[in-house]
């Protein structure tokens, strides 16, 4: 959600990026690997999974979306209001769709995680723990939700549930990061609603939406495969 960072400079620098991304270090896409194979087997082992081996598939698959995460938020489009679009939330959503929901929060929390510590992963390649307590922080806390319910979702036998279930995830999205803006900027509700979720609405809509027919299909062809 960086195109909420438009109201300062430092937003500006971060986020008004067109076009393609920098290539991220192999060491940085290692960092990612490693960490979610910690992650998920450390959950597992916490509730007392006898299997709590995590395969290789596992890691491979949760590793590949926290990058591919990291790297659809850096991808922009200016737009002539100055408000870029953005594809993070199509990033997030697809990662939910394709994971479903236990592997597909793991790969999100450690792209938060990475984030935190410094590795640059955020829109504009930004890392920090400042990002996450900052203005637009609220936005990223809300991917876990997100994610978890569009994991959710797509184990729904009706397709329509599933994709109710997904817009409810960003609504929660959207919510957390409306509050966390209208505490940290100091605004009213509906001021800080105004200017940071509603002009976002309908694109954020079509990104979940774009999110579970593509997602749905890779995930379709990847169980086919024996690579889920």
């Amino acid at each position: 959600m960086c195109i909420r960072d438009r109201y300062t400079n430092e937003g500006r620098r971060g986020c008004f990026f067109a076009g393609v991304p920098e290539k991220y270090t192999g060491e940085e896409f290692f960092i990612m690997s490693e960490a979610v194979k910690q992650f998920t087997e450390e959950t597992k082992k916490s509730r007392g999974d006898r299997n709590a081996k995590i395969t290789t598939k596992e890691v491979i698959s949760a590793g590949m979306f926290a990058a591919v995460l990291a790297v659809l938020s850096q991808i922009s489009i200016p737009m002539p209001t100055g408000v870029p679009i953005t594809l993070q939330t199509f990033a997030v959503a697809l990662t939910g769709v394709v994971l479903a929901w236990k592997l597909g929060t793991a790969s999100v929390v450690i792209y938060i995680l990475l984030g935190a510590v410094g590795v640059p992963v955020f829109a504009g390649f930004s890392g920090g723990a400042q990002v996450l307590v900052n203005y637009t922080g609220g936005f990223i806390w809300g991917f876990i939700v997100m994610t978890l319910l569009c994991g959710i979702g797509v184990q729904m036998k009706r397709k329509a549930v599933g994709i109710v279930l997904g817009l409810a995830g960003l609504a929660v999205c959207h919510l957390f990061g409306t509050v966390q803006f209208m505490f940290v900027m100091k605004m009213g509700f509906v001021e800080s609603f105004l200017l940071v979720s509603a002009p976002y609405l309908i694109k954020d809509v079509i990104s979940v939406a774009l999110g579970f027919v593509i997602g749905g299909q890779l995930r379709t062809r990847l169980l086919k495969a024996g690579l889920l």
